[in-house]
């Protein structure tokens, strides 16, 4: 199958039609050299990627997660990188082309190699978490807490529907309806967008993304949070809860919330902040065009932009709406909250996340997991 026009302008370093790009459809080989990962991306050395017998069981073995479906989708959003121009010089562009095709083609081996069994149907699901821009033609499949706000505001502007994203609301991002999700289309619909649209989503360091989740809806005020998941997780995990305690759910513990995570009883479902990205966004069902990682959003964004033919004035915001206060969730932040569980709930939550760790090449967040 020859190369779609978004494949082409990462290869030539060339910038996409302003019309929009048509990406691909169906996965397709490619052998195209590996380069160093990019700076600040925890990445490893693609080439030096090994998986033992015990995470191939994990791989093949991760079961099906069920979802509360009155979840908030809020969530932070930073850039941890230097600050992105609205063009790139030559040697950054080859560069993050090169990174976007190792990505790429990383994903469809670890899919061939460990995914292959799963059913190739699309559902209405599987593209829950996708949202739609027709102007540009995106699918932007949100992960919380890996900047999903931001890209929101930015996907709002884009449509014409506001004249700059900084001055998008939080609660307008996630309850404004402003933007669609793909499932509400049929299934015609679904398809043609899945087909001719170009297909990104972006993702965090595991932990970290999950140790951000918690600070953000436990330790702060939280209604729905607290009442949904904390009076559960209180009620089960707690030795002695106080009746406050039950009453409002306020004050979940991070080791509480590891114990509920590793739970296959769990009090209450699973949800969207705290979930594996590769179950929210199933990248080995979806094709995606892009994939871009947190830790050098500003950039990666920026980059994704200028290839979609936006503007040159509309950049991702990289502000922190929620909880202003509060410091970033770090490597060092998530060190010391895992410092509170003991090795062996440490080396369950990796292998918990242990699908995204590989299919995103992201290193061992601590040097004794096995």
């Amino acid at each position: 199958m020859p190369g779609t026009k978004l494949d082409c302008c990462l290869r030539r370093g060339e910038t996409a039609p302003s019309s929009g790009l048509v990406p691909a459809s169906s996965p397709r080989s490619r052998e195209q050299s590996r380069p160093a990962s990019s700076p600040g991306s925890r990445e490893q050395d693609i080439t030096l990627v090994h998986v033992s017998k015990r995470q191939r069981k994990l791989l093949k073995t991760s079961p099906p997660i069920h979802h509360n479906t009155n979840s908030d989708s809020s969530s932070s959003s930073t850039s941890s990188s230097p600050s992105a121009s609205g063009s790139l010089d030559p040697d950054r562009w080859k560069k993050l082309t090169n990174i976007q095709i190792a990505r790429r083609q990383l994903m469809k081996e670890i899919c061939a190699k460990y995914k292959s069994s799963i059913s190739k149907t699309i559902t209405a699901h599987h593209v829950s978490n996708l949202f739609v821009e027709d102007k540009y033609k995106l699918l932007y499949c949100q992960v919380p807490k890996a900047g999903c706000s931001n890209w929101k505001r930015t996907l709002i502007v884009l449509a014409g529907l506001a004249s700059n994203a900084q001055s998008i609301q939080h609660d307008t991002v996630h309850e404004g309806h402003y933007l669609r999700e793909l499932n509400t289309f049929d299934r015609k619909g679904i398809m043609h967008r899945l087909e001719t649209y170009t297909k990104v989503m972006f993702v965090r360091e595991p932990l970290e993304r999950m140790v951000s989740a918690y600070r953000d809806k436990f330790e702060n005020p939280n209604s729905y949070y607290h009442s949904m998941f904390g009076k559960p997780i209180i009620s089960k995990y707690r030795a002695s809860p106080s009746p406050e305690a039950l009453k409002t759910g306020n004050g979940v513990t991070f080791k509480e919330f590891v114990q509920y995570l590793l739970d296959v009883h769990r009090p209450v479902g699973m949800d969207v902040h705290w979930e594996q990205a590769n179950q929210l966004c199933n990248p080995c069902l979806i094709d995606y065009d892009f994939i871009g990682k947190f830790e050098n959003m500003e950039e990666e964004s920026n980059f994704l932009l200028r290839l979609t033919g936006a503007p040159p004035n509309i950049k991702l915001p990289s502000f922190k709406d929620r909880n202003p206060a509060d410091k970033r969730t770090s490597t060092n932040i998530t060190q010391k909250y895992f410092s509170q569980v003991s090795t062996l709930e440490r080396q369950r939550i990796y292998d918990f996340y242990y699908t995204d760790y590989l299919m995103f090449n992201y290193t061992k967040p601590f040097k004794d997991l096995y």
